[in-house]
């Protein structure tokens, strides 16, 4: 008979993704991010689903990579994980959702933090699950400086 967390574990993390990911598809930019002032390095807002969708794959699939590693760093590099992925969870309600600016650059901060950590971490374990995180992180560290420079063209607070 087959192991159960073979194919639970991949289910696992799949889910736990796909929830993350929801947020960003309840909580869409909408009138209110069309209103605000932007860069011009500001991507079109038709990319924005294709690299979500494929930084999703890669984080899954870096996960899994490290849960059924069997290093005895697994477990700390899965919390790592879990945590950046609530913060990942967490900015599109308070920046998309709420309308904070400020508060999205705090949350967001934080997760490019957790999320180089998590690479980090991942490196350890296995070199390809720190290798599927790292196009992650560069687009975190992009989000990121796009959060800086929405927050400095738009002072709060700034609703419709």
């Amino acid at each position: 008979m087959t192991d159960p967390a073979a194919w639970l574990t991949p289910l696992v993390l799949a889910a736990a993704v796909a929830t993350a990911a929801a947020t960003g598809s309840l909580f869409r930019p909408g009138a209110w991010y069309a209103g605000l002032r932007k860069p011009g390095w500001t991507p079109p807002n038709r990319l924005f689903p294709v690299a979500w969708t494929l930084l999703y794959i890669a984080m899954a699939w870096a996960a899994w990579t490290v849960a059924a590693s069997g290093s005895p760093l697994a477990v700390a590099a899965l919390a790592l994980w879990c945590w950046q992925l609530v913060l990942n969870a967490v900015w599109s309600p308070v920046f998309f959702g709420l309308h904070r600016i400020g508060a999205g650059l705090v949350v967001i901060l934080f997760l490019l933090g957790a999320v180089a950590l998590t690479t980090w971490a991942f490196f350890e374990v296995s070199t390809l699950a720190g290798l599927l995180l790292l196009p992650y992180l560069g687009w975190i560290g992009y989000a990121s400086a796009l959060n800086v420079a929405i927050w400095r063209l738009n002072p709060e607070p700034h609703r419709p």
